[in-house]
């Protein structure tokens, strides 16, 4: 088992079945893939570890030069990864069945089907778990037509028409492909302990057809028909990824512990959902006709909200089956992607207080209620009581947005999201007839407005800042026109657009239309090292930049340049991860759903603006 050097993180396309996914590099090595949900411990995760985190590569046996592409069967979550060689060209096939198709014995399967189209080629398979983020010891049992690997946390096996035989503790394979010749690779969970039977030629083909079919399906149901459609479509069916669908839930990313900066320590899990993606999501969802997959996530919502802090408070984030204790843990064996350490599983900003996400959970609750279907009036029992809560506490310093891990501070953006939290509950009382403490509520809106503008606005700076006697920009306030707390022509908003849109050496954030999310050097957030541009905030920017541009024709036109460039940072297969580093290289975990979530918006609004406003 030779070890290989690391991959880009661009380098990566996702399959997935809506409880797990597996990231395929583009030398055809699965390296990551955690079973059987999104949380679970990683069975492959090279991406970590090159030497010790496991992987399941299929590659061709040629000496010779031998080129790459990889693409989606279009319109699918279908992944082609071919191989041109003097010998012939080959490709390998990988996708996982979700449930409404599966016709395997065992859970998760992975398939990869191993073809030749033209002339002959030769290929290695390697198959070589490590258990428990390689912490488990494991047996590998070869049965005929199928490798079964044991550990004391799980059981899977590999199955295959073609060849296999066990070295060690792993699984082995090399076979010859003749043209239209095909071998097909399953591996899969076994909870009875009993390894699944290998696929025949027509089974593969079969499930292949009846995945392609469904994910077709699905992307019918979407209503965008504008400009840059593939890109969004693209987009659509990550997010489609990462959703938990048992539950509803969102993760944030799929990954763990991937660097926002090579060598550095900002390395965090993100396979859990956060309460702040909710408006983003519901919204993008809802914007672009996925009505239920909004309403899934409502309702896993709506459960967070009969679970409250015993002060009557939510947390931060969530597992996806709704687990409140996310405690952090170091994986202290492991190297961390190319030096990057330390490696992080669970999360310990899950108990930290972060006051914006009220805002955004009764924003996605309103657009809900708007767009999809009318709230319960027990669901609203609880939200009031969260308003209440809002009322009490929005005057109190907290960690903000981007979790700093340093002194909490009074953050512009957490007040403008308590603004919009009150500012929601009210208008949704108002619209429903719901019964609410109006006096209260909108005594506290206006109290936190006048402070905002009072203490929020620098007028050195000539912008709105990160926090209060701060003189530091931050691209979070970018939102203040998306949540129509300002107008997006409102001369305090427009100066804080032209100093943000400024390049870091003029005290700037924005580097050839990417946006890095603050200054590091002037942000005590609690870390060493730096970051690249947080490609959420691009998108806000050319949000806001859209908006403006209704009266201004010049920042429409912006808008839609910086748009376009940003597309070109996608990776060849139309995903993102959190971060583009200074090479426009991917930092941070991968794929980001926060990332395709802008996108999506950032894409409708702007179309819809160079449309006319129809």
């Amino acid at each position: 088992m030779a070890a290989m050097p690391y991959q880009p993180i661009e380098s990566y396309g996702i399959i997935g079945d809506m409880h797990t996914v597996a990231l395929v590099g583009i030398n055809g090595s699965i390296d990551w893939f955690c079973y059987p949900n999104f949380d679970s411990p990683s069975v492959f995760a090279r991406l970590l570890d090159d030497e010790k985190g496991g992987y399941f590569s299929i590659e061709p046996l040629d000496s010779g030069p031998i080129a790459r592409k990889q693409l989606y069967w279009p319109d699918t979550n279908v992944l082609v990864t071919r191989f041109f060689s003097h010998d012939g060209v080959g490709e390998v096939v990988d996708f996982m069945p979700v449930a409404k198709t599966r016709q395997t014995r065992g859970t998760g399967p992975v398939v990869r089907m191993v073809t030749v189209n033209r002339g002959v080629m030769k290929f290695r398979m390697e198959c070589c778990p490590a258990f428990n983020y390689a912490r488990d010891p494991h047996t590998a049992q070869y049965t005929g037509e199928s490798v079964c690997f044991r550990s004391k946390t799980a059981s899977l096996s590999l199955s295959s028409e073609a060849p296999l035989s066990v070295r060690g503790c792993n699984a082995e394979s090399e076979f010859e492909l003749r043209e239209d010749e095909q071998a097909t690779f399953v591996f899969a969970g076994t909870p009875d302990g009993e390894c699944a039977p290998a696929l025949s030629p027509a089974q593969a083909r079969m499930l292949f057809e009846d995945t392609v079919a469904y994910w077709r399906n699905w992307l019918r149901k979407c209503t965008y028909h504008g400009r840059w459609r593939e890109i969004v479509y693209r987009s659509a069916m990550a997010l489609k990824l990462l959703t938990f669908e048992p539950t509803g839930a969102i993760v944030a990313a799929p990954t763990c512990s991937l660097p926002e900066g090579i060598g550095g320590e900002r390395n965090w899990d993100y396979r859990y959902t956060w309460i702040r993606d909710a408006a983003f999501t519901v919204y993008g969802f809802l914007r672009i006709g996925f009505t239920e997959e909004a309403a899934s996530f409502m309702h896993w919502l709506e459960q967070r909200c009969h679970e409250l802090e015993p002060d009557g408070s939510l947390q931060v984030m969530y597992g996806i089956h709704g687990r409140h204790k996310l405690t952090e843990e170091r994986l202290d064996h492991l190297d961390g992607y190319k030096g990057s350490r330390p490696v992080r599983i669970g999360n310990d900003a899950y108990h930290q207080l972060q006051l914006d996400i009220y805002g955004e959970l009764m924003d996605s609750v309103y657009l809900y209620n708007k767009y999809g279907s009318p709230i319960s009036s027990d669901l609203w029992m609880h939200l009031r009581r969260l308003v209440n809560w809002t009322c009490d506490n929005w005057d109190k310093v907290d960690e903000g947005i981007w979790e700093v891990r340093s002194d909490p501070q009074h953050f512009v953006y957490s007040k403008l999201m308590c603004w919009v939290a009150v500012d929601r509950a009210l208008r949704l009382a108002d619209k429903r007839s719901f019964p609410a403490d109006r006096a209260k509520w909108l005594k506290v809106r206006d109290q936190i407005y006048e402070e905002i503008l009072e203490k929020g606005w620098n007028r050195d700076q000539n912008a709105f800042v990160q926090h209060y006697g701060s003189h530091t920009l931050d691209a979070a306030n970018l939102m203040m026109p998306l949540t129509f707390f300002m107008s997006p022509s409102d001369p305090k908003m427009l100066k804080t657009l032209d100093a943000i849109n400024r390049p870091p050496s003029r005290g700037g954030l924005v580097s050839n239309s990417l946006v890095y999310r603050y200054n590091v050097t002037e942000t005590a957030d609690g870390l060493r090292g730096e970051e690249g541009t947080f490609n959420i905030c691009t998108f806000w920017l050319v949000e806001a930049l859209t908006r403006a541009g209704r009266s201004d024709p010049l920042r429409l036109d912006q808008a839609r340049l910086m748009f376009e460039r940003m597309l070109g940072y996608a990776n060849h297969l139309g995903l993102y991860a959190e971060e583009t580093g200074a090479h426009g290289e991917a930092l941070g975990n991968f794929p980001q759903a926060f990332t395709h979530l802008g996108l999506i918006s950032a894409a409708y609004n702007l179309n819809r603006a160079l449309d006319g406003g129809h």
